[in-house]
């Protein structure tokens, strides 16, 4: 994926922890658009090295054609993502993003593209091809989402993280998400003001609550996310559908595009149809969106 990353929206992003191979190659056949392998929170302290020991072999395995491959580093300011990354170097040409927690400002960013410039060049690879997806999830983070989004030319688009947020402000995560209304909305349009393609929603932690998780996936979508974390492969459908257009949606994209290829072929950029709806080019842009959106994820092309 590399340098094509986001040019296609990732809708469910499964999370498997780094210390647990067996369980990678599972996760990239769940069916879910991306995996990321997690050497952050996933694993105890006393296991980092055990974990980046066994990642390099497990990556390494994966067939080819299969799910977007993303690595969660640890924090820039734990002193680890330097390990983390020259762990990655074996196998860099098999990681397309590599995901950074704890964003609060461009700094981080900055600081992992730095380590994966060298590991590329090493591994011989081109340059910028490794996409970064930043983590937002503290207050900082959020005040400065667009400036993170702009921080570097690999980012891909951002991704959002509830817990840590919810625990710094003192609020509980719910399914509607009311409570974290305003910050969600300011990542979105941060990702947006910086050309980024729409951002990926944090996880819904509750893997018994299958309503909520799809009020959740829905709501993270009317705001303007393109996807969401999910944390066990039960949670991909739900999820996935939450963000596939509706066939009601298809119908109306599939008439709007055709009506203004129509009127646009007579020198016309602005019509009405017989039920009254008024198109323009913003109009049929998000009509050809949604068709976009309703073929089916492309899957990881690997490197010729």
């Amino acid at each position: 994926m590399g340098r094509r990353g986001m040019s296609h929206r990732l809708r469910t992003l499964l999370f498997v922890p780094a210390d647990r191979p067996d369980r990678i190659p599972k996760a990239a056949a769940a069916g879910a658009d991306g995996i990321a392998v997690d050497l952050e929170d996933a694993v105890a302290v006393s296991r980092k090295d055990e974990a980046r020991a066994g990642l390099a072999p497990a990556l390494a395995a994966l067939p080819a054609g299969g799910p977007v491959v993303a690595v969660r580093v640890n924090a820039v300011d734990t002193g680890l993502a330097e390990a983390d990354v020259a762990a990655l170097e074996p196998v860099l040409a098999r990681v397309d993003l590599v995901v950074v927690p704890m964003c609060s400002g461009p700094s981080a960013v900055r600081a992992v593209a730095a380590l994966l410039d060298r590991a590329e060049a090493r591994a011989g690879l081109e340059p910028g091809r490794t996409g970064l997806l930043p983590l937002v999830e503290t207050a900082a983070g959020v005040a400065e989402a667009r400036a993170i989004a702009a921080a570097d030319p690999r980012v891909r688009t951002l991704t959002f993280g509830p817990a840590d947020l919810s625990n710094e402000l003192g609020v509980t995560p719910t399914a509607d998400g009311d409570e974290l209304f305003v910050a969600r909305s300011t990542v979105v349009l941060g990702a947006a003001a910086a050309g980024r393609v729409g951002p990926i929603d944090g996880p819904y932690l509750d893997l018994d609550d299958a309503e909520g998780l799809a009020r959740s996936a829905a709501r993270a979508r009317r705001l303007g996310f393109a996807g969401k974390q999910v944390i066990h492969p039960r949670q991909i459908p739900v999820v996935a559908a939450a963000f596939a257009p509706t066939e009601e949606q298809l119908r109306w994209a599939r008439r709007v595009d055709e009506a203004f290829r129509e009127a646009e072929a007579a020198g016309v950029s602005s019509l009405r149809l017989d039920d009254g709806t008024f198109i323009d080019y913003p109009i049929a842009h998000r009509a050809r969106a949604l068709l976009a959106q309703g073929s089916d994820p492309p899957r990881r092309t690997p490197p010729a």
